[in-house]
């Protein structure tokens, strides 16, 4: 995998460790997101990648926004709305990268920060963090998907209250209402994320793809149409050496040794 300026990269037993460190508070910088788009197309790509961990350097903030100094020269409609058309499509690629990708937020997660953790399937905190979604105090509005994610993730009620105030919350308050899987100790942090990960990427890939497959089409099709798609997706894996392994492995009371194929 090629070098990254912002991005420190890492592999072992197929998971792949990206750490954002862009000091002092790994703002998204339009740099920033263009880096992070080559990068996602290179994990999609990547045999050595099944699972993504997405962390940043630093102690106080994992990602603190969008780059303000960017923001404050935009002097249009149309460049504000290709601004957010952009980074909605980089988000985007997280979410349908077809390899399972977990935040591991260690600091004040805001903004850009918070949107970018959401488009993450599976997030993992501090128990320093916070979260927030503050445009609405700089006279914005979430452009990267917050206003779409967090409601789907948390519910209407919760992400009105968190989007109108601009009020951080804590990392147990975002476990209550949703927002994370888990709070771990600051320490433990990055152990806890890789251990879910290996675990993970333990498992046979075509199942795995076509579990993130389903479950993100859950959100844009109907119950009956959904369950059409999983009877297809079910189909493809029983095709898959994989799925063999896996039953017989089972059936023989032994553990697996998938090949991901």
């Amino acid at each position: 995998m090629k070098t990254f300026q912002y991005f420190k990269i890492s592999n072992e037993e197929k998971v792949t460790t990206v750490v954002l460190d862009h000091p002092p508070v790994n703002a998204l910088s339009q740099e920033v997101m263009k880096e992070l788009n080559r990068l996602l197309d290179e994990l999609k790509q990547d045999p050595e990648t099944k699972v993504v961990v997405l962390t940043a350097q630093g102690q106080q903030a994992f990602i603190a926004g969008a780059d303000l100094r960017e923001v404050v020269k935009i002097t249009s409609r149309a460049q504000g709305e290709q601004l957010a058309v952009e980074g909605q499509m980089i988000f985007g690629k997280i979410e349908t990268l077809g390899k399972p990708v977990i935040a591991a937020v260690n600091g004040v997660c805001l903004g850009g920060g918070n949107e970018l953790a959401m488009a993450c399937h599976i997030r993992i905190a501090s128990d320093r963090a916070r979260f927030g979604q503050p445009e609405i105090n700089l006279g914005m509005i979430p452009g990267y998907g917050g206003t779409q994610r967090l409601p789907r993730i948390v519910g209407p009620s919760h992400a009105t209250e968190i989007i109108l105030t601009g009020d951080m919350i804590t990392a147990q308050e975002a476990l209550r209402i949703g927002l994370v899987n888990h709070v771990v100790p600051d320490q433990d942090l990055l152990k806890q994320a890789n251990g879910l990960a290996k675990k993970i990427a333990s498992k046979g890939m075509p199942g795995i793809t076509q579990c993130l497959s389903m479950i993100d089409q859950s959100r844009r099709l109907s119950l009956e149409e959904g369950l059409k798609e999983e009877a297809k997706a079910f189909g493809k894996v029983s095709e898959s050496a994989d799925m063999k392994e896996g039953v017989s492995a089972f059936l023989e009371k032994r553990q697996p040794q998938f090949k991901d194929r």
